[in-house]
């Protein structure tokens, strides 16, 4: 049933980065954590990167890279972009190649936090850094060269779980208007009732890492009362939430939340752009990114993104 282009790489991503066991589970995500965390401070040629600290609600700061055009003068498009990693392990740094196809597509100002992961601290930590994260951006517009108007936030797989919360709050909060969001097939449902969910036989992430992953994501709330602002497919209010665009392959666990979430968004009149893949895991397009299917990926993703920006 997998894309045929997308078989061997699966298989090897599987061989090597899948865990078998809880144990095993959260002792990788450690390793990991420290060897992603040998990628901070890298650039991009033909960018303007540096980072700043953002002050934290609460004391502390938290670590955030920005990349902009070298020369640019009117004011730009600001993307908000949340790395995935089962929200236990990430850099932003991991998403240089996303960033570069959004500069391609149509320049802009990338603001990506280096929010708090789980395997440090829970729920609410990740999402509080990426709301003053946020907030900072907005107030900071004039400095940064953006366009306040065009604010948008993006993530894949946790970053994409976080993008949705981080809109359903700052709905809810008042004191930002996002214009769009882009979520790629987010972690959104730490409930993983739906057919798609209950998958084992799934390459790069199944049912059993999803559980692990809300486990340490959630801490004490795994399995009580757990807020939409942790898992937006909780949410029960979809009004006045920024129009949308995203994708999902077929045979991977967050494919079902994401049809749900989508249909909930489109049915309180929220504007939608979405794509399903056939044949496609979780993560396909980074795992094989020039596989053909990952091409019309970006391409669906790139032109919602420039009709968002036009």
């Amino acid at each position: 049933m997998i894309d045929e282009q997308l078989r061997f790489r699966g298989w090897l991503t599987d061989l090597f980065l899948k865990s078998r066991d809880e144990t095993k589970y959260r002792s990788r995500a450690h390793k990991m954590k420290k060897t992603l965390r040998l990628l901070a401070g890298r650039s991009i040629k033909g960018l303007d990167c540096r980072e700043v600290q953002v002050p934290r609600t609460g004391g502390g700061t938290v670590r955030v890279r920005l990349y902009q055009p070298l020369n640019h003068s009117a004011p730009l498009p600001v993307i908000v972009w949340l790395h995935g990693g089962g929200y236990a392990i990430g850099v932003p740094e991991q998403d240089h190649a996303m960033f570069q196809q959004f500069m391609t597509a149509s320049p802009c100002v990338i603001v990506a936090p280096d929010y708090r992961l789980s395997v440090e601290a829970p729920y609410p930590a990740a999402l509080e850094d990426c709301y003053d994260t946020l907030l900072w951006t907005k107030n900071h517009a004039e400095k940064l060269g953006i366009n306040r108007n065009k604010l948008i936030v993006a993530g894949s797989s946790a970053g994409g779980g976080l993008t949705a919360a981080l809109c359903l709050l700052a709905r809810d909060r008042g004191e930002v208007n996002i214009a769009f969001q882009m979520p790629l097939y987010p972690m959104i449902d730490d409930r993983m009732t739906t057919e798609s969910a209950r998958n084992n036989q799934a390459p790069v992430w199944d049912s059993n890492m999803n559980l692990w992953g809300w486990r340490l994501y959630l801490g004490d709330r795994f399995g009580g009362e757990v807020p939409a602002y942790a898992a937006a497919a909780r949410a029960t209010d979809y009004r006045n939430l920024p129009p949308m665009a995203t994708f999902v392959g077929d045979l991977e666990p967050f494919r079902d939340e994401t049809l749900h979430y989508v249909e909930n968004l489109r049915q309180a009149g929220v504007r939608v752009d979405f794509q399903l893949f056939p044949g496609c895991y979780h993560g396909f397009d980074v795992v094989c990114p020039d596989a053909e299917v990952s091409k019309r990926a970006m391409e669906f993703l790139m032109s919602a993104y420039i009709r968002a920006v036009e």
